[in-house]
């Protein structure tokens, strides 16, 4: 059976009646006299310790609770993708996940540094131009000939390259073709670049046009330089 130990109250007493003599005898505010204070409040708590011996009690050990059955964690379901509630815009953002998702496998696949290098910037300009259109969806419009055609004829393109690649051999047909995808993907990455920069045009007029107005409000109120 374990044994608690219980000290006596007596020993805290003394610490108090320690200090309350010191203080009346010494000035408590000096360091000195405060660190001898601590020193002789602790010798008493040590005597009054020998005087009045702690006493022990003994404690029944608590019941053993019965262990606990687990349970068999339920499945979950598998979390959809939430959709935007607009069908076109939702089809648009699947195909962007996938296109992205295909040319980094393709990326992966293919080993040439000079093409991967290519595909990289494909697939960073493909992911920007799908991310503007989502947060833009009245641009949709203007984006879908790039997901209708541009999109799939590239990952194609680069699917027949990869798949060239693969069989190790540098025939007349596999070879021709591989290097004609080579001297394309500049061409692909340059109308990718002119995609991502058109989306962009309505923007670009409206900060002109805010730009217009503040010139000539600063002109007006006259706090332009004056043009000669």
């Amino acid at each position: 059976m374990a044994k608690k130990k219980k000290s006596s109250v007596m020993s805290i007493y003394a610490v108090a009646i320690a200090w309350a003599i010191y203080g009346l005898c010494f000035p408590l505010y000096s360091i000195k006299h405060f660190v001898l204070a601590t020193l002789f409040s602790l010798l008493c708590r040590g005597v009054a310790q020998k005087i009045w011996k702690p006493k022990y009690e003994e404690i029944e050990p608590a019941p053993e609770k019965p262990p606990i059955a687990e349970k068999e964690p339920e499945p979950q379901p598998e979390s959809e993708p939430e959709g935007t509630g607009n069908p076109e815009l939702d089809a648009f953002i699947a195909e962007g996940r996938r296109a992205v998702g295909e040319m980094n496998r393709l990326n992966d696949n293919i080993a040439d540094p000079d093409i991967t290098l290519r595909i990289s910037r494909l697939t960073e300009l493909t992911g920007k131009i799908f991310a503007h259109v989502t947060a833009n969806p009245h641009k949709l419009s203007r984006a879908r000939k790039f997901v209708n055609y541009y999109v799939p004829t590239t990952i194609k393109l680069l699917n027949a390259y990869d798949r060239m690649g693969s069989q190790g051999i540098e025939g007349e047909n596999i070879g021709g073709t591989m290097r004609k995808i080579e001297d394309m993907l500049d061409t692909i990455v340059a109308a990718f670049e002119k995609q991502l920069d058109n989306l962009f045009s309505e923007e670009a007029m409206d900060i002109s046009a805010d730009i217009t107005v503040l010139e000539n409000m600063i002109e007006r109120e006259g706090f332009s330089e004056p043009k000669f």
